[in-house]
């Protein structure tokens, strides 16, 4: 149970660390669909405000969708008790986006190539709903939204795989979204205010060296609490001899 919690926290950080390029990359995403909103509704935050959300709560919710689905397929893996080999996969993939976003590793971005079928044939749909006049338009985009190839999406995948489980890997793209939403709703509603901030180089290699950190502590920790379940296994099972002889 406490290793599926650190998933949720790693993948709730990864979100959290990545606010400067989610406000770069999303920022962008976000702010060309604030424009096709009436002038009316632009003009005043308030009235801005369920729009924004509603884009980012679709989002969030193709995340765990997407989460549902690697848990799935991941989940024979770990039946096999080769969990190790996804967990060091996501380590890998967490810390080649960590260091991307500080700009030491700029191919990183060939990874997004990866989502670019799905894309296509989603962006039909979300093309469908502009220009977004209603609340409920505004959810439906940002479930298009949430499936946009993104790099830092894909690192939270490798994260929600060694769940195991579609609903845990379900509930940590859930966590990952909760992370990334105070940057993208922030950036729905103060575009102009963040973009100087999502550039500046020094806080880009902060939030990647963040993320690099988060990587290596789940690299460790599972593996004190998985030999520290197998000692707890072994202690319970020479008790259980014990007791019957």
């Amino acid at each position: 149970m406490a290793a599926i919690t650190s998933s949720y926290i790693t993948a709730f950080l990864l979100g959290l660390f990545s606010t400067v390029h989610c406000i770069a990359m999303c920022g962008s995403v976000i702010g060309a669909l604030t424009l096709s909103l009436p002038a009316e509704v632009r003009e005043s935050q308030r009235k801005m405000f369920p729009y924004v959300l509603n884009y980012n709560l679709g989002r969030i919710l193709s995340y765990g969708v997407a989460g549902l689905i690697v848990g799935l397929l991941s989940s024979p893996l770990t039946q096999l008790n080769a969990h190790w080999v996804l967990q060091i996969l996501s380590v890998i993939v967490m810390v080649s986006m960590g260091l991307y976003l500080a700009g030491w590793f700029p191919k990183f971005a060939r990874a997004e190539r990866i989502g670019a079928p799905i894309w296509k044939f989603l962006q039909p749909f979300g093309q469908k709903l502009l220009p977004v006049k209603k609340i409920r338009q505004a959810f439906f985009l940002g479930i298009v939204w949430g499936w946009l190839p993104c790099g830092l999406v894909y690192a939270a995948l490798a994260v929600a795989a060694t769940a195991g489980d579609p609903v845990k890997g379900g509930l940590v793209m859930l966590s990952f979204g909760a992370g990334t939403l105070p940057a993208v709703m922030g950036a729905g509603l103060f575009t102009g205010l963040l973009a100087s901030f999502a550039r500046n180089k020094r806080l880009r290699q902060v939030a990647g060296l963040s993320i690099i950190l988060v990587a290596l502590a789940t690299l460790v920790w599972p593996a004190d609490h998985t030999l520290h379940h197998a000692q707890q296994q072994q202690h319970d099972h020479a008790s259980h001899v014990v007791g019957a002889s």
